[in-house]
């Protein structure tokens, strides 16, 4: 089997009402790999590099999905440059975090995509092998009404054998992902210890539901500044 390898290049380039629902001890955002967590592991994604830098690449196919949801917001950070890039964008949360039109919801309540594209940097705690199982993405996965899922997670993530998260990876492995070639700091301290990737499933492509017949991921790679970038601040 061989894998695709190449460098992304440049492409072309409301809100559901509020609600509130009763939510469990979930802790939303990712952390880095060591260090002292912050309350309730809420480490916002707040450089822009990284959400430019895949609307930059996929955000034709990103637009072809109607509109994005991002169930775990936080503050709004991705959620700005998505709308700004002409995208409608719905946002939830575990806790309302000031989120502009946003609403607090438990997304293990949701039981159907509020988007055609789901775009987020998920809790870690609930989507790895070592504390959760994986159980944010298999919820994903068996949630019906998107075609497009992109998760911003550590570079190492699906090397996990560990606790089923392998073996849901080996059935429903990512269509394709984007490795940064630059680091971001999730926690404003400089010096940040892991490499990120966008890693993303597309319905439509039978790699998402993979068997040993079907080829592996794509592998792809993303830089800091492109071309169009800028554009998008």
């Amino acid at each position: 089997m061989s894998r695709a390898l190449f460098r992304a290049t440049k492409s072309k380039p409301k809100s559901d009402p509020r609600q509130s629902v009763i939510f469990d001890d979930l802790e939303p955002q990712t952390a880095p790999v060591k260090g002292q967590r912050v309350a309730k592991d809420y480490y916002p994604t707040g450089q822009p590099e990284a959400i430019l830098a895949l609307l930059h690449a996929d955000g034709e196919r990103i637009r072809a999905s109607g509109n994005v949801w991002e169930p775990a917001c936080g503050k709004g950070d991705m959620v700005r440059h998505i709308r700004s890039f002409g995208i409608p964008c719905c946002a939830s949360d575990i806790e309302d975090r000031g989120c502009p039109d946003s609403w607090v919801a438990d997304y293990y309540s949701c039981l159907k995509s509020r988007g055609g594209a789901i775009i987020t940097n998920p809790p870690y705690n609930e989507i790895n092998a070592r504390d959760g199982h994986g159980r944010w993405l298999r919820h994903t996965l068996e949630m019906p009404g998107w075609d497009y899922l992109a998760l911003l997670l550590s570079w190492d993530w699906p090397a996990a054998r560990a606790n089923g998260l392998g073996e849901l990876l080996d059935e429903h492995s990512f269509t394709y992902c984007y490795l940064m070639r630059f680091r971001l700091d999730f926690t404003g301290e400089g010096s940040p210890p892991q490499r990120n990737a966008w890693f993303v499933w597309r319905r439509s492509d039978p790699r998402s539901w993979s068997n040993d017949d079907l080829p592996n991921p794509e592998f792809r790679v993303l830089d800091r500044v492109d071309p169009r970038q800028r554009s998008l601040l």
